[in-house]
């Protein structure tokens, strides 16, 4: 599956720059609002050291990660909704993708332009969330319209839909996003096809200068955010030297690392990771001694889906699936090992399949 995570914040946050960082791409990152006008899109690998250990021990010739695609989404302005700034194109492009990943300034650094002319993060995510609540707001608004023109024109009522729309604007008035509600089954399939903006997965990326100050910038978006049970990362964007006070971020990691350009690869592995599980994403394996093949797949997917995504043929002609997991996979050194330990397991096509399992699909066509 194709999954896509995008960037978003002001003009001048860093969004180009995280961009570049997390695809190695080189795309401009002026110091001037809307830099980026039409979204840049990048792939980046998903490094997943079982994967290494795994073909490792299968020695296989070949090891392929399975990716995520990120993009770079011009920056949003107050009154976006309404069109300024390019909003209303801007905010289409949000639309179409998986997960947001909101980047939030938290330096000062009078040499880059603020659009608001003040370094206030909670101010700014707010103008965003107003901006993507006031989207969903109007998207609303002329969905019920166009519902009740097809009820005049076909004679039939759609009442769950606009009820649902209803129940929605409620929400949206008072500027709440739309991922604290409540939903059934039902309107969750609404939503999805709807594409709200509030509805999307979200985590923060605070862009910090490395400086304690900066820090205690970052600690009152952690205390903002936590109501809502968001994530926040925070990272130097800037190529400056070693942080000054770098324990909050690691701390805030968990990462005892000392060399400051490690910390970085971990903390953009971490982002991925995070985006991986907002998305509520898993990874399965394929072994062999040509590749060794990781896999992504949304968790409770069933094994005859997740064949599938191998190709369509496996799907098609479904037997049963072999199974191993990852750990017994490690700890008795092989496949072989595997089977006289009596680990190796025949799955129907019903199997939800696990986390880091390592699949054999047999079928016929």
């Amino acid at each position: 599956m194709s999954v896509k995570c995008g960037l978003i914040g002001l003009p001048n946050v860093g969004k180009s720059t995280l961009f570049n960082l997390l695809t190695k791409s080189n795309i401009p990152a002026e110091n001037y609002p809307f830099c980026t006008i039409h979204p840049n899109i990048g792939i980046s690998p998903v490094i997943d050291n079982r994967l290494l250990k795994i073909a490792k021990i299968a020695n296989s010739k070949k090891i392929i990660y399975t990716y995520i695609k990120f993009v770079d989404i011009a920056g949003l302005v107050k009154g976006a909704s309404k069109g300024e700034g390019l909003g209303n194109q801007f905010l289409s492009h949000i639309k179409e993708i998986d997960a947001i990943i909101h980047v939030v300034r938290c330096f000062e650094n009078k040499n880059i332009i603020h659009v608001h002319n003040s370094i206030n993060p909670i101010y700014d995510i707010e103008v965003i969330n107003t901006e993507l609540a006031l989207s969903d707001l109007n998207f609303c608004e002329k969905n019920i319209l166009n519902i009740k023109k097809q009820e005049k024109k076909n004679n039939f009522k759609d009442t769950k839909k606009v009820f649902f729309l209803k129940k929605c604007i409620q929400y949206l008035e008072k500027f709440c996003t739309l991922r604290n509600m409540s939903l059934s089954i039902e309107e969750k399939n609404y939503a999805k096809e709807f594409k709200f903006l509030t509805l999307k997965p979200i985590m923060y990326v605070a862009n910090i200068d490395n400086s304690f100050k900066s820090n205690e910038i970052y600690k009152k978006i952690k205390d903002y955010l936590k109501k809502e049970k968001i994530i926040s990362i925070p990272i130097s964007l800037s190529n400056d030297k070693k942080p000054e006070d770098g324990n909050l971020l690691k701390n805030s990691l968990k990462n005892k690392t000392i060399n400051y350009l490690d910390q970085k690869k971990n903390i953009l592995s971490n982002i991925i990771d995070i985006s991986l599980n907002l998305l509520k994403l898993h990874t399965f394996f394929t072994v062999g001694p040509k590749e060794s093949r990781a896999w992504i797949i949304k968790k409770n997917t069933t094994v005859i889906n997740a064949a599938k995504k191998i190709h369509s043929d496996l799907k098609k002609g479904f037997i049963r699936a072999k199974v191993m997991s990852y750990l017994d996979f490690i700890s008795f050194k092989g496949e072989k090992n595997v089977k006289s330990a009596g680990k190796f397991r025949s799955e129907g096509k019903n199997y939800i399949v696990n986390d880091a399992d390592i699949l054999q699909i047999l079928f016929k066509v």
